[in-house]
């Protein structure tokens, strides 16, 4: 019986193991009380993967270490999946926002790398993308930021769930990106000809 319990929860041990956190900030708290401040610190962690899976959490404590703990516990559970591009970027420019925060990810091209601000970055390299642009207009708080950019990237889509959507091929869409891209190259080659 013991032994059967031991397989059950090793599978689960490895999966929480090839998990990567990222701390986004910490900030002091402090509660006037009648013997003077007492403080407590407040943590916001982004986990991921590296594959496609991303979240995020907040947690509060009286120490930094039981903050880090409670948010990084939070973000395993608030945890969702992304469709990448080759595994390695978007597959389209996507406008997310959350409250005053606003935010616009690009795909990119292979050796573009992340180019994205602290609290976008480390959503993007927990998740495991190599090639966006992001630009964050608006506010640029930490706790906005990420929830706009984890806006974003929950309404992406993959060639796969559009097809479905359409009752296409997945063939049918993705040919047209690339006849587009193609269409877009042989324009510009011709600009400059002349």
């Amino acid at each position: 019986m013991a032994r059967n319990q031991n397989q059950q929860q090793a599978p689960k041990n490895r999966e929480e193991t090839e998990l990567v956190d990222k701390l986004v900030g910490i900030n002091r708290v402090a509660k006037v009380v009648k013997g003077g401040r007492r403080f407590a610190f407040s943590a916001m962690v982004v986990v991921g993967d590296q594959r496609g899976r991303v979240g995020y959490g907040t947690g509060k404590a009286r120490e930094v270490p039981e903050a880090i703990r409670k948010a990084t516990e939070a973000a395993k559970r608030n945890m969702i999946r992304v469709p990448l591009r080759e595994g390695r970027t978007l597959h389209h420019d996507i406008k997310g926002h959350f409250g005053a925060g606003r935010v616009l990810l690009r795909s990119a091209p292979a050796g573009t790398g992340i180019i994205a601000g602290g609290a976008m970055r480390a959503v993007f390299e927990t998740m495991g993308v190599q090639d966006v642009v992001a630009k964050c207009t608006g506010s640029n708080n930490p706790h906005n930021v990420i929830r706009a950019t984890l806006d974003a990237l929950v309404n992406g889509a993959s060639p796969r769930q559009v097809a479905a959507k359409r009752g296409l091929k997945v063939g049918d869409i993705v040919a047209r990106r690339d006849s587009g891209s193609a269409a877009a190259t042989a324009a510009a080659a011709a600009l400059e000809k002349e």
